[in-house]
């Protein structure tokens, strides 16, 4: 199974960003956009692990607490690694500091098992379009690059995320399919 760790998005941020995404495309048809059904902010990539090793995965991940819900802002436009060199279309992600302790928690919970920690800091975001790398595949780009200058600041909305899922990713032709393994709350009911 190929697993990560996710936050949903809530409805109007979806819808948001579909708008946006309807907006931009036509500027720049070159780019591979993503589905906005798809979309979900990745906390921890796992990989391809075994069956037998799912349950360890599970108990693992029903340790994680943190001491209150995470906030986040779903805001502003950017590009990895930059806009002279785009190769990621992104909208930001400005979460409470709590979000990051459970990205640090899920590290520490998994590590026991095998599964490497990150080795780059996290950024939260949610990927919009890719860009192929070579400069032949530049069609429509520098449209791209203006339209976006001018919603540098969008805003997409915000939620406040009291759970996190484990979540299968199915690889097939037309694009990765997801199902929801398990959800667990990032909030520790009371006794």
């Amino acid at each position: 199974m190929r697993l990560f760790i996710a936050l949903d998005l809530p409805d109007e941020v979806r819808q948001n960003v579909r708008e946006l995404i309807a907006r931009l495309k036509p500027a720049c048809r070159s780019a591979k956009w993503v589905r906005p059904e798809g979309m979900h902010i990745t906390l921890k990539f796992i990989g391809e692990v075994s069956a037998d090793r799912v349950a360890h995965i599970l108990a693992a991940l029903a340790a994680i607490r943190s001491t209150e819900p995470a906030d986040i802002q779903f805001r502003g436009l950017r590009f990895f690694p930059n806009e002279r060199r785009p190769r990621v279309l992104w909208c930001g992600v400005a979460a409470s500091p709590n979000l990051a302790e459970l990205v640090a928690s899920l590290d520490g919970a998994l590590v026991p098992l095998g599964i490497p920690a990150d080795s780059r800091d996290f950024v939260p975001h949610l990927t919009l379009a890719r860009f192929k790398s070579d400069s032949g595949a530049r069609g429509g780009l520098d449209a791209l690059l203006r339209a976006v200058g001018e919603l540098k600041s969008y805003d997409f909305g915000q939620t406040r995320e009291t759970g996190f899922h484990l979540i299968e990713s199915i690889l097939k032709p037309g694009g990765a399919e997801y199902r929801r393994v398990e959800t667990f709350p990032i909030v520790k009911a009371p006794a």
